[in-house]
C-alpha cells in the first residue's frame, strides 16, 4: 500500500512540475510575442544606467523579428526547465544587485567629474574677470586673446576627460554584461553565453513577467 502511495505522490509531483514548466514556458512565449513593444519601451537592451543612451537601430521591427526567430520553442522550453527550482532567479537577483551598485558607482564618478569641470570653469571665469579689471586698456586685446587660448585649452581638456569617462563607463558595463552572460551560462541557463556581438547582446528577457520574481532585464545571448 505504501508503495502505491509513494508512486502516486511521485506522479503528482511530476504533474505539478510539468504544470509549472508549462506556466513558465507560456510566460516566456508571451514575452517573445511582446518583444517589439518591450524594445520600443527601452526594456530590452544592454545593461545601461536608467535614463542612459538612446535606442539603437536594433530597435527596428526587422530586428525585433530577428530576435523572435532566435528564441525558438526548444530554447524557451529549456529556459523554463532551468527556472523550475528558483535557483536562476536567485542568481539573477544577485546579478541585479551587482549591476545596480555598478551603475550607481559609475553615475557618481561621472557626476563628480562634471562638478569638477563646473568648478574649473567658474575659477577660470573669475580669474579672467579679475585680470581684465586690473589690465590697462591698451593691453586688453592682448590679454583677451591669451585668455581665449587658455579657455579653449581648458575646454579641450574637459572634452577629453568626459570622453575618457564615457569610454570607461561603456567598457565597465560591457564587462558586467559578459559577467552576467558567463554566470548564467555556467548555471546552465539555455541560450546564454559570452558574446560581444551587439545583435545578440541586445536581446533580453524582462524577468518581471515571470510570476513572483524580480524585474531586471538581462542580455540574452542566443546562438540559434
Amino acid at each position: 500500500m505504501e508503495r502505491y502511495a509513494g508512486a502516486l505522490e511521485e506522479a503528482m509531483d511530476g504533474a505539478r512540475q510539468q504544470e509549472r514548466h508549462y506556466q513558465l514556458l507560456s510566460a516566456l512565449q508571451g514575452l517573445v510575442k511582446e518583444l517589439p513593444r518591450c524594445v520600443a519601451a527601452g526594456r530590452v537592451g544592454r545593461a545601461v544606467p536608467r535614463g542612459g543612451r538612446a535606442l539603437s537601430p536594433l530597435t527596428a521591427p526587422s530586428a525585433c523579428s530577428s530576435f523572435q526567430q532566435r528564441l525558438s520553442y526548444t530554447t524557451l522550453s529549456d529556459l523554463a526547465l532551468a527556472l523550475l527550482d528558483g535557483t536562476v532567479f536567485e542568481i539573477v537577483q544577485g546579478l541585479l544587485e551587482i549591476q545596480h551598485l555598478t551603475e550607481k558607482s559609475l553615475y557618481n564618478q561621472r557626476l563628480r567629474l562634471q562638478n569638477e569641470h563646473r568648478v574649473l570653469r567658474q575659477a577660470l571665469r573669475q580669474k579672467h574677470q579679475e585680470a581684465q579689471q586690473a589690465c590697462r586698456p591698451h593691453n586688453l586685446p592682448v590679454l583677451q586673446a591669451a585668455q581665449q587660448r587658455e579657455l579653449e585649452a581648458v575646454e579641450h581638456r574637459i572634452r577629453e576627460e568626459q570622453r575618457a569617462m564615457d569610454q570607461k563607463i561603456v567598457l565597465e558595463l560591457d564587462r558586467k554584461v559578459a559577467d552576467q552572460q558567463s554566470t548564467l551560462e555556467k548555471a546552465g541557463v539555455a541560450g546564454f553565453y559570452v558574446t560581444t556581438n551587439p545583435q545578440v547582446s541586445a536581446m533580453g528577457l524582462p524577468w518581471d513577467a515571470c510570476p513572483q520574481r524580480p524585474d531586471p532585464t538581462w542580455g540574452f545571448s542566443g546562438s540559434l
